[in-house]
């Protein structure tokens, strides 16, 4: 007696990515596309009605994004399988999604092979990242647990709080090159590359409590 096939939400703001994905599972042996949807809220409400195996969830949506629909799952006891297909691998975007519960993170590059086995490991509930994901991961475990200096600190609490490099510098005493030397040292260490970003991972590390 053959299996049931593995039920599946896909979820993504771009029609053309949403039916590609539509279209290849569909003709895909061992799946059944139960649902598509554009956003977030979508997502959730989908998964109540149809109780799908995975959702194939991308993360940066209108709305109600796609760590934020993560969470609202858990919360209400979804069973669902969450499998992360976007394009972004910063850390301010991989692990607030892996601390939400998703099963899987993978990057859109990824084969259409490589995503037909990923959501087959999702529904059998084992963990699948990306190579560049998994990496990461092991480098904030490795990682110091407060890499900035106590300077670098006082720079990204400054831009927290909305300072402009040149209004960080005269605060500090120091020069506007200076900070922005700070700031290039802070992304490194934060594995980003923007303010927004490097602020939204000091506060999910609480950095900025112990400084």
């Amino acid at each position: 007696m053959s299996e049931p096939p593995i039920r599946l939400i896909v979820v993504d703001d771009h029609p053309i990515v949403r039916d590609g994905l539509r279209g290849m599972f569909t003709g895909e042996p061992g799946f059944e596309v139960v649902g598509v949807a554009g956003d977030g809220a979508g997502a959730v409400s989908l998964a109540e009605e149809l109780r799908p195996d995975v959702i194939l969830m991308d993360l940066r949506m209108p709305g109600t994004d796609g760590v934020t629909a993560i969470r609202r799952l858990a919360e209400r006891g979804s069973t669902a399988r969450i499998l992360v297909l976007t394009t972004y691998d910063t850390d301010s975007d991989v692990l607030p999604a892996i601390e939400a519960g998703a099963t899987g993170y993978l990057l859109k590059d990824a084969m259409p092979e490589e995503l037909v086995r990923a959501v087959r490991a999702a529904a059998r509930g084992e963990a699948v990242l990306s190579p560049s994901v998994a990496t990461r991961l092991i480098g904030q475990v490795r990682a110091p647990s407060d890499p900035l200096s106590a300077r670098e600190l006082e720079v990204l609490a400054l831009i927290a709080r909305g300072s402009t490099n040149r209004e960080a510098a005269s605060r500090l005493f120091i020069s506007e090159a200076t900070v922005k030397s700070h700031l290039l040292h802070i992304y490194a260490k934060l594995g980003v590359n923007d303010r927004a970003a490097a602020v939204a991972v000091a506060f999910e590390r609480g950095l900025f409590n112990r400084s």
